[in-house]
């Protein structure tokens, strides 16, 4: 694999090429003009121009260039800037806007691509082709990279043995510290850029770790045991990377051995793969809570639309359920028009209410901070601050009604549905996603249709019930 595959290399901290500080604006983005004028360029077919000015950039921003230019001008831009877009710029790419691009590429040059990149950016690449395209490109491939692409690839999908790299330096644990570093000057294949060194016993078990600025600043005869952190954070192989993250995030690492299920090392996991993992997740709990797929910009139509009608359908659905209570008391409301305007008040404060606490809820079982054992403290917590949200909103509507209807007795009943519909939507924005993560379901997906259908029908149910009951409606 590339040379990056082999190190675990800390995040670039070094500044901007000179000759890119006018292509990026305040908040690292391309600016505007700069990529109308790359894309003139090759529209003019000046493809020297269009290289000289995307040289400079880091292989993140050529990606981003990329990913701005519409669809019809990629493979023009694409061929324009040869040499540039590598397979650094590959790995930094959108994979909706890598996938199209890699379509019109054969084996072989797919082959090539994989071999220069690291092997979690290879396996992203190869795990969304066709088998039949896949078992061609690995055949074209060198066997050592072959090799560790389909030992990977043989680890399920978003999880460790995907994400983690296979080289990385590794010594036993009689070694002492001089014969640590005549190792890492007198061989070649080991990787080169590295800040901590593995220390295993004979049986390939992971003892320790020795950072490498403790082995420079050590006498060389002092022996690696008396120097190594035997506390360490070992990550399984087959951890779901969504876990892998919030151990990073937990214990503040820098980097993690990998081991198999016997408990050997076989790989390592650094940070910078963290981070992307981070807000891949983030944002994917997002996107889910919204019921929109991926959510990217550069999905294909046919994906989006297929990834968020079903949601509509079954948002439609239970709207019905809000039709229905409203059919019940379509009485009162002729005999009370105001009643119309007041419902959907009610209904929509008390779903915002509710979206709140359903946020906070999902977003606590993605970072683990809620667990069987603290999940009914959260329950009341909520309650609580419902409760408080209650009064305050129902208060504040009840007092408006009552002097700008004239009717304390109107301004009494939408109070109370209010209050009713509030504290009604914050358990429910958090007894929901709990419900649907105890029978195996992913709260984010579902649980604001189900949420939405409740605080619509609670919220119009107590109004009309309340008007009704109350006898203001006569």
């Amino acid at each position: 694999m590339a040379e990056s595959d082999k190190i675990a290399a800390a995040p670039e901290t070094g500044g901007l090429d000179p000759g890119a500080s006018s292509a990026i604006d305040h908040e690292d983005r391309l600016r505007p003009e700069f990529v109308d004028e790359v894309l003139d360029a090759v529209e003019a077919g000046n493809d020297e121009r269009a290289r000289e000015m995307v040289a400079p950039l880091h292989p993140a921003d050529v990606a981003d260039l990329i990913e701005l230019a519409a669809r019809d001008e990629r493979d023009g831009l694409v061929k324009a800037l040869a040499g540039i877009v590598d397979a650094d710029v590959l790995a930094e790419m959108n994979e909706h806007v890598r996938e199209t691009l890699l379509d019109a590429l054969g084996p072989d040059e797919l082959a090539r691509i994989a071999g220069d990149l690291e092997t979690d950016d290879a396996v992203a690449i190869l795990e969304d082709l066709e088998e039949h395209e896949q078992r061609a490109v690995l055949r074209a491939m060198e066997p050592d990279d072959r090799a560790a692409v389909e030992e990977a690839l043989a680890y399920p999908e978003e999880s460790a043995g995907r994400l983690m790299q296979r080289d990385l330096i590794a010594v036993p644990e009689h070694w002492k510290v001089g014969r640590v570093i005549d190792y890492l000057r007198s061989t070649d294949e080991l990787p080169t850029d590295f800040w901590e060194i593995f220390v295993v016993a004979a049986s390939h078990h992971p003892v320790g770790t020795c950072k490498l600025s403790t082995v420079l600043r050590t006498p060389r005869s002092t022996p690696v045991v008396d120097i190594m952190m035997r506390e360490q954070t070992l990550i399984p192989v087959d951890m779901d990377q969504e876990d892998v993250a919030l151990r990073f995030q937990k214990y503040a690492l820098v980097s993690a051995a990998v081991v198999d299920g016997a408990g050997r090392l076989v790989g390592m996991i650094t940070v910078d793969d963290i981070v992307h993992i981070i807000q891949e997740e983030a944002s994917e709990d997002a996107l889910l809570l919204s019921g929109v797929g991926e959510g990217d910009i550069n999905e294909p139509v046919g994906e989006s639309y297929r990834s968020r009608v079903r949601w509509l359908a079954a948002n439609l659905v239970t709207a019905l359920v809000a039709a229905t209570i409203i059919r019940q008391f379509t009485g009162s409301i002729e005999k009370l028009a105001i009643l119309a305007a007041l419902g959907p008040i009610v209904a929509g404060v008390g779903g915002n209410a509710g979206t709140q606490t359903l946020a906070v809820t999902v977003r606590a079982f993605a970072t683990n901070q809620l667990t069987s054992s603290n999940r009914w403290r959260a329950v009341g917590r909520e309650i609580r601050v419902a409760l408080l949200n209650g009064v305050t909103i129902a208060l504040l509507l009840g007092i408006g009604v009552s002097l700008v209807l004239s009717s304390p007795s109107l301004g009494l009943v939408i109070g109370a549905a209010m209050m009713t519909n509030i504290v009604t939507a914050g358990m429910a924005g958090v007894l929901v996603p709990l419900t649907l993560e105890r029978m195996g379901a992913d709260p984010a997906v579902a649980s604001s249709i189900f949420l939405t259908m409740i605080t619509d029908s609670m919220g119009y149910l107590a109004v009309l019930g309340l008007a009704t009951a109350s006898g203001i409606v006569h």
